[in-house]
Parts: structure tokens; C-alpha cells; sequence
């Protein structure tokens, strides 16, 4: 391989390969027995829900390229057609791979705690009458069965819901014949149903939904025989397409569009192992789906909704412990967030210290007579969010509160769409951001009056103002009253609200317009420095590298000498320790109790050790079609604590790191002797018991 053709396709890794390889680890962390039991099933569900994700998104947009014949190719020179070709043999060894674990290792580890999903063919005689109650008095009542007959065509089948396909025998009451029909499972319906203990043996033994209905499908159909029954789920393409240059409204555009998802094109198809032939064929011509499109699969087609049996099982002693989130001393010996600012920064490592700073800071702000405006972006904030009532609360007694709502972020469209109309009707300003730039960066900025003028108070996060994910993802939340950084922020809401440039920024860098360039020059300083002997080193977390204008300067780093460690949680196109190119360059996995989420990048910069926190993964979109920021970490305190537990402690992990080999491949890092070491549980010592 010629070491100086940084373009060579050789050097880069199929970005959807390298998501599957992710949900690989994920699968793996199933069969870890040092995690307890109902995290394991966790683990299994979080792939399904994982996998289907990336079939509504990331498969279905190589499908439309195949379909209208693109030849485009990426920078691994793999055409549309190879891609999906790969895809497929992937998926369905990962697909396999989950049914395996599913029913040889954890349903018999979860038998011996007692939790059992109980088969028809075990179930004793009081638990059949129970059941039987049970499907006539809550499920019959809302199944609508139909039949295939000509005036009765194939129904609409929704993206991701269970359905059965029923063979039948015998005529009905009008002396029709119709040897096929469809069975709708209504989304209303618990997919885990838990039996009372008077009627089994144990306390915690389910049954599914689809074993119900299949138990008594040809209830269904009086005066027939139902001859077989078989579940199937569709996956469709959920990707909401908005035209920029012809949308003169982005929220009726969206609401217009939403309905669609559910009926778009079907980009798989899921049965039971045991569907014949003949039924799979039929449903594949329906869905209008290819031999590879079929995935058969030995247990409940909705795998993910067996994430319900750990909450219904009540066995806290086979999740995780619970902890409670630091909160700095700061915050704690002052009632007011705005007096804790003026003495310094206060840096957040969530999970491992709380979001209530986030919450107060925001609530106090709604509250607080000499806060004269407040301006926040909202990406996801999850239902019932108290920074959002906070919001409304301080838009009804005449605060000035502007919100920057993404409408587009995915799956979560209709419910932004209904927090916009909320947050309007209560008073505030509402603005969706720049057409054609999805405005993914999070910041806060409140200005208040002191003494004879006027300060500004910002928040700056690399996740969501989502208080349920932040006990569930890693992130940081740098809250501040710092002069500069609080201009920058109100230019940027300047920007993202009215027409015109938002004017050079002091402090903070900006997609789409210097964060690009900036990493560059950060990238170049480093292999320069190298080049003359001086040392370099750089080290960047984040979720994704995908973009090849950023891969290859890291390339030209490495081979000027700078040691390069990548810590990336999911997509890595890089290839590292290739000879030549990527030796000094490390890749390395966290996969654990929290989604890592955080995006750090740290250059030695001559010894000055420049720390920059944001909302961007290194995507070409993030750089170049979003509306992302980077922020300094300037102060010492936080700079330490962001160096020693969000980046070293992530190198010297020895049970929950993979190591990525050139071949795009991982391997699990083992103590091997060495003291065991986990970075998520390090952070969970250090912040939350002292």
C-alpha cells in the first residue's frame, strides 16, 4: 500500500460495517456474567432497537440508492449494491446471534432467578383459564382481524408493529372461503403480560402478547379452523424527507410528512423461523422486498419489548445499584446558581454528578425578578420536562424567552412539533433554527440585571436538556458567566434567530463555519511540532469519526510522529495501526452501564493542552450541513477533571474497552493479571461516594 495516497480506499472503513460491528459489542455485553442479569437483557434489547434504527435510516437510504442506480461510492470505493450485499450477510449473522443468546444463555439464567416467559406448551391448567380470561376481556375486544379476500385486500402494515399471518380452514358465515388473513396486534397492548401468582407456581412468570393470540387466533374466526399462525414485523424507511429551497413553513412541512413514516417503503421483513416458505414468499412479493430482505428468527419478532420484564420483574438485585449523582460543593452551599457563577466555572460530568444544576439554573432563571431574558436551543428534552414548564412559566410573567426548536430531530418530530405549539401558547418566541442546517448545538444563555448594567449566564452541553438520559448517557455541562463566552452565545442566538453573520466569536468555534477549520489547524500544529522534535499528542472522544477531510489529516499527523488515541463509542473510519500511516494511532470502544456520549478534543499544543467540549462528532453533517459548537475549558479545576476521568481514565479501562485492529475488527481489552479497570465505575467512585 503506497503510504503517500491518503485517498487510497484501502485506509477506510465502510462507515454502515462499522455501525454493525457496534452493535456487536453491544450483543457481547449479554454474555458478560459480571453484569447482572436484567442489564444483560437490557443489552440484548438496546442491539434490537439499535438494529432496527439503522435499518429505518441507514439501510433504507443505500436501498434508494440502489433503486435509482447510483454509482456513488464512498471513500472505501464500496458501490451501493456491495454495501447492501455486506450489509445483509452482517445483519443476519447479528440477528442470528441475538436469538441465539436470547434463547440459550439468558432465558435459562433468567429461569434459575425465577423469571420465566412462559411457552403455551408449559402452561398448567389454572394459567390457560387465566389466560383465556384474560385474551377475552383485554385483547379481543380490540383485535380486528382481516381477511384476505377481494374485498378485502392486504391492510397497511405500520413500521415496526407485530402482526400475525393466519392460514384458515372452512367457510364463514356468508359461505366465503378465504384461506389467509391478517392479525394486527394494537399498539395499546402490553407486550409482556405478567400472570398473577395465584394462578402459576412463581412470582415472576410472563407470557407474550403473541403467545396469547396465537393461543386464540381461531377464536378470531367462528365456524373456521386456523390451520397456523405466525408472527411477522415490518421495518420501513423512516428518514423524513423536507424540500429546503420549496418548504416556506418547516412545522406544517414536518407535520405533513410525519403520517407517511409509518407507511413508507418496507426495507425488511421479520417472521418467525417456523412460517412456511409459501406465507414468507407471499409476504415478501406484498412488502415488495428481496430473498436477502428476509430475516427469520427463532422467538418474538419484537425482541426489544422484553426490556418490559425488567421493570415488572421488581429484582433490583440483578440490575445495577443505584447511586446518587454528585453535586460540586459550590452548588451545594449557595441557594443561588447566578452567586455560585461569579466565583468560577462549574463543569458537570454527567451521569456520575447531577443535572439538577441544569435544572435550577434554568428554573431559578424563570423565577428570578432581575432576569430580564432568557434563550435556550432544545433538541430532545423527553416528556414532562421541567426545563420546558420552567420555560412556559417564565415566557406567562413576562420574561423574554426565546427557544430554538429542532424540529427535525429524529423520531422525536411530533412530540418537538407539540413542545413548540406549548411553548408559543405560554408566550414565548419560538424559531426553528436555519433551513437546511440542523441546529444540533446546547446552549443556554440568561441575561440578568446587576447593579448598573447587565451579565450573561450560559450553559454550553454536549447532550440534551434531557434530565432522564442524563442519568443514562455520559456528557459534560459547562455552566458559566465568563464576558466572552457569553457574547459568543448571544451572537450565535443572534444568528440562529434573525438574518445576518454572527460576527467573529472570541472564544467559541461553530459549524458550519470555523470548527471544520479549526480541528485542522489544531491537527497541523500537532504533526508540525512533531516534525521538529517537538512533543505532540492529541486525544479525541466522541461517538463517530466518519469524515474522510478529518481522517486524513490524522493520517498525516500519525506518520509525522504525534501519538493519536481515538476514543469512539460507535462509527470509526479510520483505520489504525497501519504500517506506514496509522501506526501511532489507538482505537478503543467504551461500552458499559452508561452510553458514552461525550465529545472531548484535547491537543498538547507546545504544553499549552487546549481542551475543547461540544456537541459535534466528526461527521461530515456536524461539520458542514449542522449548526454545532466547541467550547474551551479554560480553567484549571475543570480542565484536570475533564483530562483524569473523561479522557485518561477512558485509556487505562481494562474490562470495557475493545481495541480496534486495522482490519476494522475489535477485541475486548482482559486485566490479564492487572488490576481490573473500568472507567465509567472509577468516575462512579470518585464523584458519587465521596
Amino acid at each position: 500500500m503506497d503510504a503517500n495516497n491518503l485517498n487510497n480506499p484501502e485506509f477506510f472503513i465502510n462507515r454502515e460495517l462499522s455501525l454493525l460491528e457496534f452493535n456487536r459489542r453491544v450483543v457481547a455485553q449479554v454474555l458478560d456474567d459480571t453484569t447482572p442479569l436484567l442489564e444483560r437483557l437490557k443489552f440484548l434489547c438496546i442491539s434490537s432497537t439499535n438494529l432496527d434504527e439503522f435499518f429505518e435510516i441507514r439501510v433504507a437510504g443505500i436501498k434508494q440508492q440502489v433503486k435509482y442506480g447510483s454509482g456513488q461510492k464512498g471513500p472505501d470505493n464500496l458501490s451501493p449494491p456491495e454495501v447492501m450485499e455486506k450489509i445483509s450477510r452482517t445483519a443476519h449473522e447479528l440477528v442470528d446471534e441475538q436469538y441465539r443468546v436470547l434463547n440459550e444463555i439468558i432465558t435459562p439464567e433468567l429461569a434459575k432467578e425465577k423469571i420465566r416467559v412462559l411457552r403455551r406448551a408449559s402452561w398448567r391448567p389454572s394459567v390457560a383459564r387465566w389466560v383465556k380470561r384474560y385474551f377475552n376481556s383485554s385483547v379481543l375486544p380490540v383485535l380486528s382481524p382481516i381477511g384476505l379476500d377481494p374485498a378485502h385486500p392486504f391492510p397497511r402494515v405500520l413500521n415496526k408493529n407485530l402482526y400475525f399471518i393466519v392460514s384458515l380452514d372452512g367457510k364463514d358465515a356468508f359461505g366465503r372461503e378465504s384461506d389467509l388473513a391478517i392479525v394486527q396486534a394494537p399498539r395499546s397492548l402490553p407486550r409482556v403480560v405478567k400472570v398473577p401468582p395465584e394462578h402459576t407456581s412463581g412470582e415472576n412468570d410472563f407470557i407474550l402478547l403473541s403467545s396469547i393470540i396465537h393461543k386464540h387466533v381461531s377464536d378470531l374466526f367462528p365456524g373456521m379452523k386456523a390451520t397456523g399462525c405466525y408472527q411477522f414485523k415490518v421495518t420501513r424507511d423512516s428518514d423524513l424527507f423536507v424540500d429546503n429551497e420549496e418548504v416556506d413553513d418547516l412545522l406544517r412541512a414536518l407535520e405533513g410528512e410525519l403520517p407517511s413514516r409509518r407507511f413508507s417503503d418496507a426495507v425488511r421483513l421479520e417472521v418467525a423461523d417456523n412460517c412456511p416458505d409459501e406465507l414468507s414468499q407471499f409476504l415478501l412479493r406484498k412488502f415488495e422486498l428481496e430473498e436477502t430482505d428476509l430475516y427469520q428468527v427463532n422467538g418474538p419478532v419484537n425482541l426489544s419489548r422484553l426490556m418490559a420484564i425488567s421493570d415488572l420483574a421488581n429484582r433490583p438485585d440483578l440490575v445495577y445499584p443505584g447511586f446518587t449523582p454528585d453535586i460540586p460543593p459550590r452548588v451545594l452551599k449557595s441557594t443561588n446558581i447566578f452567586d455560585s457563577l461569579k466565583n468560577g466555572d462549574i463543569l458537570l460530568h454527567h451521569p456520575f454528578q447531577s443535572f439538577a444544576p441544569v435544572v435550577d439554573f434554568i428554573r431559578q432563571a424563570s423565577h428570578d425578578p432581575d432576569v430580564l431574558s432568557i434563550k435556550q436551543t432544545l433538541y430532545r428534552t423527553g416528556n414532562d420536562s421541567v426545563i420546558v414548564e420552567s420555560l412556559k412559566e417564565a415566557a406567562r410573567i413576562g420574561k423574554e424567552v426565546t427557544v430554538v426548536i429542532e424540529l427535525r430531530a429524529r423520531f422525536d418530530e411530533e412530540a418537538n412539533i407539540e413542545m413548540a405549539t406549548d411553548l408559543q401558547e405560554a408566550g414565548a418566541q419560538v424559531v426553528y433554527g436555519i433551513v437546511g442546517y440542523k441546529t444540533h448545538c446546547k446552549m443556554c444563555m440568561v441575561v440578568r440585571r446587576e447593579g448598573r448594567g447587565l451579565r450573561r449566564y450560559v450553559h454550553l452541553g454536549t447532550g440534551n436538556y434531557h434530565s432522564r438520559t442524563s442519568r443514562m448517557y455520559t456528557d459534560y455541562g459547562l455552566l458559566t458567566c465568563d464576558k466572552e463566552v457569553g457574547l459568543d452565545v448571544n451572537r450565535l442566538f443572534l444568528q440562529l434567530t434573525g438574518l445576518g453573520k454572527a460576527g467573529k466569536l472570541k472564544k467559541l468555534l461553530q459549524s458550519p463555519f470555523t470548527l471544520f477549520k479549526s480541528m485542522l489547524e489544531h491537527i497541523e500544529i500537532e504533526a508540525e511540532n512533531a516534525r521538529i522534535g517537538k512533543d505532540a499528542r492529541i486525544i479525541l472522544k466522541m461517538n463517530a469519526l466518519v469524515d474522510p477531510d478529518l481522517i486524513k489529516p490524522l493520517y498525516r499527523a500519525s506518520q509525522a510522529g504525534v501519538k493519536i488515541d481515538l476514543i469512539i463509542r460507535g462509527v470509526c473510519c479510520l483505520r489504525p495501526g497501519i504500517k506506514g500511516v496509522s501506526e501511532n494511532i489507538h482505537v478503543r470502544s467504551i461500552v458499559g452501564r452508561f452510553l458514552e456520549h461525550t465529545r472531548v478534543f484535547y491537543f498538547y499544543h507546545g504544553g499549552e493542552e487546549l481542551i475543547y467540549c461540544s456537541s459535534a462528532d466528526w461527521m461530515p453533517r456536524n461539520m458542514h450541513i449542522r449548526v454545532e459548537t466547541a467550547f474551551p475549558i479554560e480553567e484549571k479545576r475543570p480542565r484536570d477533571q475533564i483530562f483524569n476521568f473523561g479522557l485518561q481514565n477512558y485509556l487505562t479501562d481494562n474490562t470495557r474497552a475493545w481495541v480496534m485492529h486495522s482490519d476494522g475488527s475489535y477485541r475486548q481489552v482482559k486485566p490479564s493479571g492487572a488490576k481490573q479497570r473500568s472507567a465509567q465505575d472509577t468516575a462512579l467512585s470518585h464523584f458519587c461516594d465521596s
